[in-house]
C-alpha cells in the first residue's frame, strides 16, 4: 500500500501574505547535527553555528523577511518567520525561504562533514494569529533548551 502524505500547509492559504509563521526544519532521521544540550543550554557545534549563521542570514536575501525568536537545537531549529508587505515586484513564499536555507545549510554540511542527508523532507509551520500566540510560541522556542527532554522531537 503507496503512503500518503499528509499535507502539512493550510488549503487555501497564500503563504505569501504578510504575517507571522512558526516554523520548525528536523534534521533527518532526528540526527543531533548541531550541538548538545548541557545543563538546559543548547551547545552549539561548528555546524548548529554555521546553521544559525544560514538562519539569521535569511534577512539578507529577502527584504521583506524579518526574523524573530529562533532557536537552533541538537535536530531541529525553530523561528518565527515574519513577511511584511512590501511595496516590490519580488513577493516571498514562505517555502523558498525555507528552501534556500536548508540549501545554504547543505551544502555547507557536505564540505565540511560526513553528513550527508542533512534535513527530513518538508517542515513543519503555524500560522501566529494574534498576540496571545505570538508569545506562548515564543517563550516556548526560548525556553526549548531548558525543556529539551519534554520536547517533542527529543531523542537521545
Amino acid at each position: 500500500m503507496k503512503h500518503e502524505r499528509k499535507p502539512l500547509r493550510l488549503e487555501g492559504y497564500d503563504y505569501t501574505n504578510p504575517g507571522l509563521y512558526f516554523v520548525t526544519v528536523c534534521c533527518y532521521d532526528r540526527q543531533h547535527l548541531f550541538g548538545k544540550i548541557a545543563n538546559q543550554k543548547m551547545i552549539l557545534n561548528d555546524a548548529g553555528k554555521m546553521a544559525n549563521f544560514y538562519w539569521l542570514n535569511i534577512q539578507n536575501h529577502y527584504q521583506n523577511i524579518v526574523l524573530h525568536e529562533h532557536v537552533v537545537m541538537p535536530n531541529h531549529i525553530h523561528g518565527i518567520i515574519e513577511i511584511k508587505e512590501s511595496d516590490s515586484y519580488r513577493i516571498t513564499l514562505l517555502g523558498s525561504v525555507i528552501k534556500g536555507f536548508k540549501i545554504g545549510v547543505t551544502k555547507w554540511m557536505r564540505k565540511h562533514t560526513n553528513a550527508h542527508r542533512v534535513w527530513q523532507r518538508s517542515y513543519y509551520e503555524h500560522i501566529i494569529r494574534d498576540g496571545i500566540s505570538y508569545g506562548k510560541i515564543a517563550q516556548y522556542i526560548l525556553l526549548n533548551p531548558e525543556n529539551w527532554n519534554d520536547d517533542k522531537f527529543y531523542s537521545e
